[in-house]
């Protein structure tokens, strides 16, 4: 199995995927095409020698070749000719914006690429974090109460203090505050602002437990064990992102059998049918007994590779049960039946 991993994107997390796909590089095979999306939508084949940080942060990677994005797949240009990049699936490895908003999943849709990563409904739903809280609760998986603020009418917070304040559409903790007295309010809500016309606002539950799962599901569900985080009082950019390059072996979290298999039995209910041909991370909350979904993660940094024990062979068998557009065929009856009612 050929892989091509798209990383990049036009975003604020642009870097965090250039980790992602650095950090994957060491985990498939050495057949795998690496394509990046600079911060104008351009696309580079990159050279997996050359994939470094600093080969984005001097800009050197403007002397790669270029491709465009077409029927079928990508293609670079020669002097006489176009030539299609040889690859089985596509990996979505671009986080935030243009990866998880649904834009990529639409043009792999459109192109007829075979993909991996969130489809387009799942993606808008997973983005937002409103919506995501309305999918939950459809579903039947708790959600923490909430609000949601806007940045032309901000009304009084309805719960008392701590709160959490986030920018509705943005992941990796990210303009994330948490505000423990009303003095601090205004400046956590100018910070989120700053990324986000709307914010969301919640409790902050001191003692709270947090637990990550990620998996898929390719014939049958495939996850990953389930890790308690180390952090503090929230989980910040540096310890998500920066530490999902970590070598060592994570140890799973030593919870109760019942508790571990209702852990399970929520991400499934979060995941199946509408992440399929995706490999996500759920975050959830537990207190007091009680399962409370954080947030779902549709692109997770590394694909959560640190969490399985082979992650390439999870690709690979997620690869032959991707999700097919349905085929619609067309045959313009309709418009030769008006056309002959027309000539009578």
């Amino acid at each position: 199995m050929r892989f091509a991993l798209l990383f990049g994107g036009s975003s604020y997390e642009h870097e965090i995927s250039i980790v992602s796909a650095i950090v994957l590089k060491e985990k498939l095979n050495e057949d795998t095409l690496f394509i990046f999306m600079d911060s104008n939508r351009e696309f580079y084949l990159i050279d997996r020698k050359r994939l470094k940080s600093k080969l984005f942060s001097t800009k050197e990677y403007k002397e790669s070749a270029k491709l465009i994005l077409k029927e079928g797949g990508f293609y670079q240009k020669s002097l006489l000719k176009e030539k299609r990049l040889d690859f089985d699936v596509l990996i979505n490895l671009v986080h935030g914006r243009d990866g998880e908003d649904g834009k990529l999943a639409a043009l792999m849709d459109f192109y007829s690429i075979d993909y991996i990563g969130p489809r387009i409904e799942a993606s808008v739903i997973s983005y937002n974090k409103h919506f995501t809280k309305l999918y939950a609760s459809e579903i039947g998986v708790s959600t923490i109460d909430y609000q949601i603020l806007n940045k032309e009418n901000i009304e009084p917070i309805k719960f008392d203090y701590p709160v959490i304040v986030k920018p509705l559409r943005l992941g990796s903790s990210i303009g994330v505050s948490v505000v423990r007295e009303e003095s601090e309010l205004s400046y956590a809500l100018d910070v989120a602002f700053e990324f986000d016309e709307e914010v969301l606002v919640e409790p902050f539950i001191e003692g709270i437990k947090e637990y990550n799962i990620a998996g898929t599901k390719a014939g049958e569900f495939i996850l990953s064990l389930i890790e308690e985080p180390k952090k503090g009082d929230i989980l910040d950019f540096e310890k998500k992102y920066l530490d999902f390059s970590r070598s060592e072996t994570v140890k799973a979290a030593q919870i109760p059998s019942d508790l571990e298999n209702r852990i399970k039995e929520s991400f499934k209910k979060i995941y199946d049918p509408l992440f399929r041909g995706a490999v996500i991370r759920c975050d959830f909350f537990v207190k007091n007994g009680e399962i409370y979904l954080n947030e779902i993660n549709p692109i997770p940094g590394s694909l959560s590779g640190y969490l399985f024990e082979d992650l390439e062979q999870l690709l690979t068998k997620l690869s032959k049960h991707l999700p097919k557009e349905r085929s619609i065929g067309i045959d313009y009856r309709y418009i030769g039946s008006i056309q002959g009612m027309k000539n009578k």
